[in-house]
């Protein structure tokens, strides 16, 4: 079902496109030699083209531009040839040369697409516009000072790509979905860590509202989001502001907006800039960049596998579902996990382990994959007795359990608590025919029609032993006594 806004006038389409700043990872900035590291004290990693000292001239990083191509062959997209840098001119005060340069006109890749998955397990196409190469500017610090601004100028001239969308979007969860495969695919190909917490990844989100059948209105842009919740809850208020101004007869005004996620609001920041108020022209000191299809093709040979295509594989290695693969394959660290440890063990099995038992405690604990208290190669070894039946499951959770606290192997853990599976169907029996002996009334209740006591007496056999029966045999058995 369509995502649609009620107002007093009926309902209203939400048209949403993204444009989403990535930066390259590189160890070096896309016109100079300083630094690209996050994390420094601030202007320690400033050369003299970032800080536009006269006479500085750039010279363009040939490792940005292959993470450029890398990035527009996994969007499907095509990738231009020629492509040529501009100077992009406005004012601000980290902003040393008074202009940034940018790509308009031609930039580095054309048209892509990507390809999401909601919630309701329907897929959707979303278009991607472009690609294109930019600097960075400088960070201005307001909270130091009560009247002063500082200027840190580590993040000038750092390589960003900028990612444009289609207006494909029609909601905030495809919003969502969209930005969290971007980020994916950018991780895959190493091409961007994503970490929007660190400011690496932020989207600007453009956001008109409309009635259904017409043509686009009047669309504002909502600048440098840093969090996909808060992407998805800026274009719900942006979306009811506008048609509040629609249905009280008003017009929206294009213009750049803020959203404080504090207070759940957008407010004006400055009216929208078009091309013409930026003064687009070629940078006079970069020749045009030509790329030869030979370098472009060894690229495309040379990158990892993609998410689509690692589910799919997936799918079919491992018989996984669609819903469990998408699980696995959403951070590619927990995908190298998992295949760690379904190999030579029960696909199926391998990701029920991972997404039920180590997802539980890494949630409860507040660590990531990396940090996991049990490792692959652990989790496998556990897989192990489990498919072997030197245990069962219900104890192989209590290994786990152990394994999480104390980092053993599994075998060590069975082997030191004699937690081994007992399969001796004579000692399974006599335990079963004490059971059935001392609950003679119950057996009486089971073979008149209360079918449910079945699982009473599994329970008694299995508290009997421990939890160390085999639950075929215990079943097998019960059955043979109780059919007699």
């Amino acid at each position: 079902m369509s995502y649609r806004i009620e107002g007093a006038m009926g309902s209203w389409e939400v048209v949403i496109g993204l444009e989403v700043h990535a930066q390259v990872i590189s160890q070096s900035k896309l016109f100079s030699g300083a630094s690209a590291y996050f994390g420094a004290d601030p202007n320690t990693q400033v050369s003299l083209v970032d800080a536009a000292f006269p006479g500085m001239l750039p010279v363009l990083n040939k490792e940005c531009v292959d993470q450029a191509i890398r990035t527009g062959l996994g969007l499907n997209a095509t990738i231009n040839l020629t492509s040529r840098f501009d100077r992009k001119n406005y004012f601000y005060a980290d902003l040393p040369q008074g202009y940034q340069i940018s790509q308009f006109d031609h930039p580095i890749v054309g048209k892509g697409k990507i390809e999401i998955e909601l919630e309701d397990g329907s897929i959707k196409e979303i278009g991607v516009t472009r690609l294109h190469l930019e600097q960075d500017a400088g960070k201005s610090i307001h909270d130091l000072a009560p009247k002063e601004t500082y200027i840190d100028l580590n993040r000038s001239g750092v390589a960003l790509m900028e990612i444009v969308s289609e207006p494909d979007m029609r909601s905030p969860e495809e919003a969502g979905a969209y930005l969290r495969k971007l980020r994916a695919i950018l991780r895959y190909l190493g091409t961007c860590d994503g970490n929007m917490e660190e400011g690496s990844m932020r989207a600007d989100v453009n956001v008109s509202v409309r009635k259904e059948g017409e043509a686009y209105r009047t669309r504002c842009e909502l600048k440098n989001i840093n969090s996909i919740r808060f992407v998805m809850q800026a274009i719900e208020v942006e979306a009811n502001r506008q048609i509040e101004i629609y249905e009280k007869g008003g017009q929206v005004d294009q213009e750049t907006r803020l959203f404080d996620s504090v207070k759940g609001e957008t407010r004006s920041m400055r009216s929208k800039e078009n091309a013409h108020d930026y003064r687009y022209f070629p940078d006079p000191d970069l020749l045009p960049l030509i790329l030869e299809q030979s370098h472009v093709d060894h690229l495309k040979e040379t990158l990892s596998e993609l998410p689509d295509d690692k589910r799919k594989r997936f799918q079919a290695e491992y018989g996984l579902s669609r819903y469990d693969a998408n699980v696995l394959i959403a951070e590619q660290d927990i995908a190298d996990y998992y295949e760690k440890v379904a190999k030579g063990r029960d696909g199926r099995l391998a990701s029920n382990w991972v997404s039920g038992e180590l997802f539980a405690i890494l949630n409860k604990k507040g660590l990531s994959i990396h940090e996991s208290p049990v490792q692959a190669e652990a989790m496998n070894a556990l897989l192990a007795l489990i498919m072997d039946k030197t245990i069962n499951g219900k104890i192989a959770k209590e290994v786990f359990e152990i394994m999480v606290e104390t980092g053993e192997m599994p075998d060590k853990i069975v082997e030191r608590k004699g937690l081994k599976q007992v399969t001796d169907t004579g000692a399974i029996d006599q335990v079963i025919l004490g059971i059935l002996s001392a609950h003679a009334d119950k057996v009486e209740q089971y073979k008149s029609g209360k079918d449910k006591l079945f699982g009473f007496f599994v329970g008694q056999v299995m508290k009997a032993m421990q939890g160390k029966a085999n639950p075929a045999i215990v079943n097998e058995l019960l059955n043979k006594h109780l059919s007699s």
